[in-house]
């Protein structure tokens, strides 16, 4: 599975983060039936890559990856774990040579022209573009698409529901990460309904 599938799924990836592993297969169901296919687990607990496993397991239709993907051992988790994509918020040269060496489909941040043009000669068309909001946002990426129109970009970081259709609209968006539908509260109070809500609202962005 190439990475442009799995970015062209939904128009939002949701950035999850599990402090509970019981909480891993419904709020997996509830962004999955919401419409939201492409599911970024980010590797900042203990349990997420337990996480990963269980997502997987419970919805098998849904492509099922790890972010913060930042060192060699947060890669080997990732394989363990089983990811469908990895997706980091910047790159070195170990996370370089490490994806060259894995078929696991590898989305790699980049914030500025210079680290995109990099990444470019790497072979990498589609990157995760972070911090959005901080960075620049929509008008950052439509400037970095002037002379740079091949790469496309899903931007995450500080992006809402408000905010997405502007990074929407820009040519070299194929879709953008959000944390905005994984309201902690609805998590905490297990409102898995709320969160299905709010993921078919996202999905239905354009």
């Amino acid at each position: 599975m190439a990475i442009e599938q799995i970015l062209a799924s939904a128009p939002v990836v949701p950035v999850v983060v599990i402090e509970r592993l019981e909480d891993a297969a419904p709020l997996a169901q509830a962004l999955y039936k919401g419409g939201l296919r492409a599911l970024e687990i980010t590797l900042r607990t203990s349990v997420a890559a337990q996480a990963v496993k269980i997502m997987k397991e419970t919805v098998p239709e849904a492509y099922v990856g790890t972010g913060t993907v930042i060192d060699k051992a947060t890669f080997e988790a990732s394989v363990n774990a089983g990811a469908d994509f990895m997706v980091s918020p910047g790159v070195n040269d170990e996370l370089l040579a490490l994806a060259s060496q894995s078929d696991i489909p590898f989305l790699p941040g980049a914030a500025t022209p210079s680290e995109v043009m990099k990444l470019a000669e790497r072979g990498f068309s589609f990157l995760k573009f972070f911090p959005a909001a901080a960075a620049g946002g929509p008008a950052m990426l439509k400037s970095i698409g002037g002379p740079l129109p091949d790469i496309k970009f899903c931007p995450t970081g500080g992006i809402s529901l408000q905010s997405a259709p502007e990074y929407l609209a820009l040519d070299n968006v194929v879709c953008v990460g959000g944390t905005w539908m994984l309201d902690k509260k609805l998590i905490e109070n297990k409102d898995w309904q709320a969160i299905e809500e709010l993921a078919r609202q996202a999905s239905q962005l354009k």
